[in-house]
């Protein structure tokens, strides 16, 4: 260190000495002496000492034959050129070999800051719970009390982890360069006692300046930050479990924010194991000691570079395992740490050493999923490499922690079995997936929620009609849950039956809206405004091509053409069910051979996008582009489901798709007759013929029987004109219509009725009868069964 350096460092600026005889004559004084009072050498050497003090001489020092006379040292005062006194700290030391005297005089102010500057220091450096360390302009340490840790003439950033030295150091220089103290700088160091391992630590820097104030170094303070670290990170640990632990109801999805939460900050790797019955939502069983735990790794978690191929991965079932300490402790829901690695690598057998201790680990913590009597699986958190092994704390930590996720487990288990119990009964209310008909093949496809909502009352039917006919239904009902889907069956029973009564579609939603209406007055009075539903009826004729539609508050259907353009259906709106009061309007439209018709719930069209509209547009995109690789109907359906499925839907999806088909040239005849007696006869002749012509003759006996019965009752009570139309398929439909809107009665006759028989014959001889009616008069049908051999070369699909 050089001369100026070493005079900076120990702060000898300001002190005045100089040479007395052993007759208190000055014979040596130095240039600090003489700024002090203001006299050069020439005016003092050869006097004595005492003319320059204010008062008594012997309040300083005198001498007699090199005898000291008075103190040796303390506080006088001396006179300045000026006249003014100025009070110093003095003290006199005999020098070796003579009579002569050296005395030190410094102001009082200097004397004070020197005494009180190496009693701060001397304290500092006997502190153990504060690191302190005086640098040089270079940073290098010439006084510390942090032992070897940091010898003299080394560099507090040889103390800091490899990543922060470099920090440190800068930290260090900036302080040095601009006289910025710096504070509540936090830095990893290594462990005093276990080397390799780090702590925390808080590091202050002030600059050392000499009297002219120019940089003299640096000083440092290093306190230890450990334990507010980990109280920080305990505090954040729990605030982030008590975020992200239990966002999700999917059972894995808990598990794996639970180990997530848990890597990097309390361990290096981490995985959770489940009961295989929690997987199901069932409660698991109660195993005591080793065997086959029926677990399963449910998820895992590392803090560096992939999952370990050598450990036990995601969603295998864990071997048999021996009745260790550790699982009889998780079992009894109490946690287990061990940190000896000898301990931890010896599991009594090489291959589950393989699956279940990670590479370099030393130590390791476990604690059960335990919660409301049902132990649902474990947690276990490993650390390598150099880290500090597990403590007691740190284990209560993990403790409190997996408490909590235990609870969110189970209730994400339970949610599962409720939402797969509710989600079978709705597909056990829905109709099959597919259907065949004359009139068109279906593919109906329902989605339940998922991403933690409830299921919904979304459903879809394919409702076989008379003459060939097919009823569309897809309906929504409001909310979600096992309520939704109780309603949910019942409208679809509803429908059902009124379908039956082959009301039209406007007629049918209306009947249907006093149904929901009903259903809302019997409701609790604060779930009255819930209940209510959304639907669209459709039927389908394959004769004449055309489907009749009408919607209560229902998206509008889209028609898919044989080329795969695709059109949305212009509905006339018709307010949701349950509103009343306002009337359902029909539409008309003629559907082409092969085209598909679309019907679906809002919650497709959410999926897409938020806004309808949009939601709309992009729905149609995704038909078209599906109908345009894939024929089948199931796989159209699939493809845009497949669309919609990421993420989860929040609310449940039913989509019901319909190829439209006609029936051969030829199986269908009609004719028209007056009212008149004597046609029954013509009527009985044209269908001789014609059931001849489609090979139908045995047929003929009935069929005729039944024509002639119904024209008969035509002619009788409701007048011409008489239309008869035969339809020949999977069955064989007479159907006669006239002009009256007077529904027809089966009655039995008396055995002294002259009349009264026909309908009763009719429903005696053929498979089911009824009647419908249109825009003016009404259509009697009668169905009889056919051999379908025949009918194989008839059907056009």
């Amino acid at each position: 260190m050089s001369h100026s350096a070493l005079k900076s460092s120990f702060g000898l600026d300001g002190i005045a000495t100089a040479v007395l005889d052993g007759q208190g004559t000055v014979v040596g004084w130095s240039a600090e002496a003489a700024e002090l009072v203001g006299r050069t050498a020439v005016e003092v050497c050869g006097k004595p000492v005492g003319d320059l003090l204010v008062g008594p001489s012997e309040q300083c020092c005198g001498a007699e034959v090199g005898e000291l006379r008075g103190p040796t040292s303390g506080l006088t005062s001396v006179r300045h050129r000026s006249g003014r006194a100025i009070e110093v700290a003095f003290r006199v030391l005999r020098l070796e070999g003579g009579s002569h005297f050296f005395v030190l005089a410094a102001p009082l102010s200097v004397a004070t800051d020197l005494e009180q500057g190496a009693s701060v220091l001397q304290a500092l450096l006997s502190q153990e719970r504060i690191g302190v360390g005086i640098h040089d302009r270079d940073l290098r340490v010439v006084r510390t009390n942090m032992g070897p840790a940091l010898p003299v003439g080394g560099c507090l950033a040889d103390l800091m982890a490899p990543e922060d030295a470099e920090d440190a150091k800068a930290a260090l220089g900036e302080v040095l360069s601009t006289g910025v103290p710096l504070v509540g700088y936090e830095r990893r160091i290594r462990a005093s006692q276990a080397p390799g391992l780090q702590e925390y630590c808080y590091l202050a820097a002030v600059r050392l300046e000499d009297t002219a104030g120019r940089p003299a170094g640096v000083a440092t303070f290093v306190t230890d930050a450990t334990e507010r670290w980990r109280a920080r990170r305990d505090l954040e640990l729990r605030h982030q479990a008590s975020v992200l632990i239990g966002a999700s109801l999917d059972v894995k999805r808990t598990a794996q924010d639970l180990v997530d939460v848990l890597v990097p900050v309390l361990g290096d790797v981490a995985w959770v194991e489940l009961a295989e019955a929690v997987f199901d939502g069932d409660e698991p069983p109660r195993i005591v000691g080793g065997g086959q735990l029926h677990l399963r790794r449910a998820a895992v978690a590392t803090a560096a570079g992939p999952w370990p191929a050598a450990l036990l991965q995601p969603g295998e079932v864990v071997p048999w395992f021996p009745d260790l300490p550790v699982m009889r402790a998780l079992q009894q829901g109490a946690v287990f740490t061990m940190s000896d690695r000898t301990k931890v690598a010896r599991l009594g057998d090489p291959e589950l050493s393989r699956l279940f201790v990670p590479e370099g680990a030393h130590s390791f913590v476990a604690a059960p999923l335990y919660a409301r009597g049902l132990m649902l699986g474990s947690v276990t958190l490993w650390r390598t490499g150099q880290s500090r092994p597990f403590d007691q704390q740190e284990a209560e930590l993990l403790a409190e922690i997996t408490s909590r996720a235990a609870l969110s487990v189970d209730n994400a288990r339970r949610y599962t079995r409720e939402h797969r119990a509710a989600v079978t009964l709705q597909q056990r209310l829905l109709p099959r997936a597919t259907t065949d008909s004359p009139a068109a093949e279906t593919a109906g496809l329902y989605a339940p929620a998922a991403g933690g909502a409830e299921i919904g009352g979304d459903w879809f039917d394919v409702i076989p009609l008379p003459s060939l006919r097919v009823a569309f239904v897809v309906g929504d009902v409001v909310g979600h849950g096992l309520g939704a889907t109780a309603t949910m069956g019942r409208l679809r029973t509803a429908v059902q039956t009124l379908a039956d009564l082959e009301l039209g579609p406007d007629e049918l939603l209306t009947h249907l809206d006093d149904l929901v209406i009903r259903l809302a007055a019997e409701a609790d009075l604060a779930r009255q405004d819930a209940v209510g539903a959304t639907c669209i009826y459709a039927v389908l004729d394959p004769v004449t091509g055309r489907c009749t539609m009408a919607t209560a508050g229902h998206p509008p259907p889209f028609v898919i053409r044989p080329d795969s353009t695709v059109r949305t259906v212009e509905l006339s709106p018709g307010p949701p069910l349950g509103v009343g009061g306002m009337p359902f309007e029909t539409t008309t439209v003629d559907l082409e051979p092969g085209s598909i018709l679309a019907l679906y719930t809002d919650g497709l069209i959410h999926r897409f996008h938020p806004d309808p509209y949009i939601g709309l547009r992009h729905l149609a995109d995704r038909l078209a582009t599906a109908s345009s690789r894939d024929a089948s109907l199931i796989g159209i359906g699939r493809s845009v489901l497949a669309d919609a499925a990421d993420p989860p839907p929040r609310d449940d999806i039913a989509l019901l798709l319909a190829r439209v088909r006609a029936l051969a040239e030829g199986t269908t005849v009609y004719w028209e007759f007056p009212a008149d007696p004597a046609v029954v006869g013509q009527a009985r002749a044209v269908v001789s013929r014609q059931l001849a012509e489609w090979g139908l003759g045995e047929a003929a006996f009935v069929t005729e029987l039944v024509v002639s019965e119904l024209v008969t009752n035509a002619i009788r009570y409701a007048g011409g004109p008489i239309g008869l139309r035969l339809i020949h398929n999977e069955s064989l439909v007479c159907e006669v219509t006239d002009p009256s809107n007077t529904q027809p009665r089966l009655r039995r006759a008396r055995t002294t009725d002259e009349g009264g028989r026909g309908l009763f014959l009719v429903a005696q001889l053929t498979r089911r009868w009824g009647s419908r009616y249109g825009l003016s008069g009404k259509t009697v049908w009668a169905e009889q069964p056919v051999s379908a051999a025949r009918l194989s070369s008839t059907v056009l699909t």
